[in-house]
C-alpha cells in the first residue's frame, strides 16, 4: 500500500521530535510579599525576613539594593547550580513586592530600599533556628566540602571564607546560602570575555578547603550531574526584566548567551579548577 507523502512526512517528524531528549526546566515559584517583618542588618544589602501569601517566611533579596538585579541573578544561578549538584539550598522563589510597604515604613533607609524594589525580587525559604556553620567545630563530609569548593570555583564566589561562611546548619545538615557576590564578571560587560580563561585563585581562602579531601573524585561526579542543558535551563529561568539594563547595549538574549558561555567554560575546565584547589590545600 502506498501512503501519501504528506502522511509519511507527518509520521516522520512526529516520531523524530517525540524521541528527542526534552530540555530540563527549572521551576521557580512566584509569591507575593504580604508582610515585612524584620531587616537583617548583618547583610550589607539589607535583606529582610518577610511573609508571603503562601504562608511561609522568606529571606528576601532586594533588586533595589547596592548590586541591584545582578546580585539576584548570581543568587539564582549559584543556588540552582548547587541544588543540581546535590547540595542543600533553601527553596528559591520570585517575590512580587508592591509599593504599599515603602509608604508605611518609618526607617528612611529601608523606605528607599523598598521603593526602589517594587516589582520582582528574589527570596529564599527562611530556615528557622538555623545556626551559622562554625569551621572550628562544624562537621561536614569530604564530598560535600569538595563539591562546595568546586561550585564556588565555577561561579567565582569570593564570599565563602572563615570570616563569612554563608553556610548554615539546619536539621543536622549543611545548607548553602548567599551567592550574590559571585559571577563578578557581569559587573563589566565590556570585559566579560576576558574571564573565560581565568581560574579562581581566591579558592585558597575557602572555608571548606581544608576538609575538601575528595577534590580528585568530585569533578567527575559534578560532570555527571551538570551538563549544558542543565546550565541552559538555569539561565533560561532568569526573568527577562532582570536582564534589562541601561549600562550596556547588549540585548537580553546576548546576556543569557554570555552566562551560558561562561558557565560552560568553567565546567569544561573543572579539572583545572580542582587542581588549583588541591595545590591551594
Amino acid at each position: 500500500m502506498n501512503l501519501p507523502l504528506t502522511l509519511i512526512t507527518t509520521w516522520f517528524f512526529f516520531n523524530y521530535f517525540c524521541t528527542l531528549p526534552s530540555m530540563p526546566k527549572i521551576e521557580i515559584r512566584t509569591v507575593n510579599v504580604v508582610q515585612y517583618l524584620q531587616p537583617l542588618r548583618e547583610g550589607g544589602s539589607l535583606p529582610a525576613i518577610v511573609k508571603a501569601d503562601d504562608g511561609f517566611l522568606y529571606v528576601i533579596k532586594f533588586r533595589g539594593a547596592g548590586q541591584g538585579k545582578k546580585a539576584l541573578i548570581a543568587e539564582l544561578i549559584g543556588g540552582e547550580l548547587a541544588r543540581a549538584m546535590g547540595l542543600k539550598v533553601p527553596e528559591i522563589v520570585f517575590m512580587q513586592l508592591d509599593d504599599s510597604f515603602s509608604k508605611t515604613e518609618p526607617d528612611e533607609e529601608i523606605q528607599d530600599l523598598l521603593k526602589f524594589s517594587v516589582g520582582l525580587n528574589l527570596g529564599l525559604h527562611f530556615l528557622s533556628s538555623a545556626i551559622t556553620y562554625n569551621p572550628l567545630v562544624g562537621k561536614i563530609d569530604a564530598l560535600t566540602a569538595s563539591k562546595t569548593v568546586l561550585l564556588d570555583s565555577i561561579i567565582s564566589n569570593i564570599d565563602r571564607t572563615a570570616k563569612n561562611t554563608n553556610l548554615l546548619n539546619w536539621n543536622k545538615e549543611l545548607w548553602l546560602i548567599d551567592h550574590g557576590a559571585s559571577l563578578y564578571f557581569h559587573h563589566n560587560w565590556n570585559t566579560w570575555e576576558s574571564h573565560l580563561d581565568r581560574t579562581f585563585p581566591p579558592v585558597k581562602d575557602h572555608v571548606l578547603l581544608e576538609k575538601a579531601t575528595q577534590l580528585r573524585e568530585a569533578p567527575g561526579i559534578i560532570q555527571n550531574l551538570i551538563d549544558e542543558q542543565i546550565i541552559q535551563a538555569i539561565v533560561n529561568s532568569i526573568p527577562e526584566d532582570w536582564l534589562l539594563e541601561e549600562s550596556t547595549e547588549m540585548q537580553a538574549n546576548e546576556i543569557r548567551d554570555a552566562y551560558n558561555r561562561f558557565l560552560n567554560a568553567r565546567l569544561n575546565k573543572i579539572d583545572v579548577l580542582a587542581k588549583e584547589a588541591i595545590n591551594a590545600r
